[in-house]
């Protein structure tokens, strides 16, 4: 099983998206965990309200930390916060480069939630046609 963790900076919106598609739609090909570089009280409910609309169930998720879960990943997803985050150990990483729908309306919670399926179908695509190279593989 492939580790993989989303990475923002407070972890309360884009990256727990993702970590929810991953252990939804992708859940036969990772073990997810999604975490931000700063504090953050709890995940936006907009966010868990379009996953809901979906139905991918975030009513459990909670911020967590970089130190909250695995120190060494195959893979580390940025979601495009335009902060340098921490070095994470990992094979592979990519940044998204997401737009926060933070403060905004719900339409732009369905909008980042559509692109971050559309990407994980695709990440998920990529990496059963081998088009992805873990590093020591």
């Amino acid at each position: 099983m492939i580790k993989i963790a989303f990475v923002c900076v407070h972890n309360s919106c884009r990256s727990q998206m993702a970590e929810g598609y991953a252990k939804s739609i992708g859940k036969d090909v990772f073990e997810a965990y999604s975490a931000g570089t700063e504090e953050y009280g709890q995940v936006k409910p907009l966010a868990v309200e379009v996953m809901e609309e979906d139905g991918v169930d975030m009513s459990s998720h909670h911020p967590k930390l970089l130190t909250d879960i695995p120190e060494e990943l195959d893979i580390v997803i940025t979601m495009g916060c335009n902060v340098v985050c921490p070095f994470v150990p990992n094979r592979y990483q990519e940044d998204w480069g997401l737009d926060d729908p933070s403060g905004g309306p719900i339409e732009d919670f369905r909008q980042t939630r559509d692109i971050i399926k559309e990407k994980m179908l695709d990440l998920i695509k990529r990496l059963e046609n081998n088009e992805i190279t873990l590093a020591g593989e």
